[in-house]
């Protein structure tokens, strides 16, 4: 089983009335898909998602939208809020998402929106199905494939960006003790147990350290901001 984390940026026609505002106003600092549901039929769907932006422009801009029946807006915080909406699904849509509903494979969550509209999503499946998948993509979006590979636990976590080996090295040295307070574990420890040198070890582990943090601050800014 392989999985595929890729970035789309779609056309101007293409982009739902919200992803036109994101694009265009300086409002939205960072949006994620958290979930969804699409009744049989994909004619309705539910969905679930988390916003840090300037609400009132927000809400002003979601009450506009022809396509969405209702939504509810939940505060977190001055900064952040979710929103969870049923809206009809537009046939600008249905045109990309046919690429990966027609083969078997899974999205997980979340989808990621940057501040242009593009989004990131990752897709679970056979091989065969991803390298379709990317075939078939209409020419209209703009693709680009940030990671491919075996799937494991990992790429449903915070270390999606670490190689297998820096993985592997942040494992040894949770278990040896390195991070442990205070630290029971030391840098030669690790190194044994990953049979290389301390000075690649640590390497290893400065890599790994990197992509995580990376991530974590991407990706869970909510419970990450300081005082929250």
């Amino acid at each position: 089983m392989k999985y595929l984390r890729f970035s789309l940026r779609q056309p101007d026609w293409m982009l739902h009335p919200m992803q036109q505002f994101i694009r265009e106003r300086d409002v939205v600092q960072y949006e994620e898909l958290l979930s969804w549901n699409i009744e049989t039929g994909n004619e309705t769907e539910y969905e679930l998602f988390y916003v840090e932006a300037d609400r009132e422009p927000y809400e002003e801009a979601i009450a506009s939208v022809a396509s969405i029946r209702w939504y509810r807006i939940t505060e977190i915080d001055d900064e952040s809020f979710y929103v969870y909406l049923c809206q009809e699904t537009r046939p600008e849509d249905k045109t990309w998402r046919e690429a990966y509903t027609t083969l078997d494979l899974v999205v997980l969550p979340p989808i990621i929106y940057d501040s242009d509209a593009s989004f990131e999503m990752t897709l679970v499946g056979a091989g065969d199905d991803l390298r379709t998948l990317l075939e078939t993509l209409p020419d209209d979006l703009e693709v680009t494939v940030d990671a491919i590979g075996e799937f494991d636990r990992r790429h449903k976590t915070i270390a999606t960006d670490c190689t297998e080996r820096q993985f592997e090295a942040l494992q040894v040295a949770v278990e040896t003790g390195y991070y442990d307070v205070p630290r029971n574990g030391t840098l030669a420890d690790v190194a044994y147990e990953l049979d290389c040198a301390e000075g690649t070890a640590s390497h290893l582990l400065r890599q790994g350290e990197a992509a995580v943090i990376k991530r974590l601050t991407q990706r869970y800014r909510a419970t990450s901001r300081c005082g929250g």
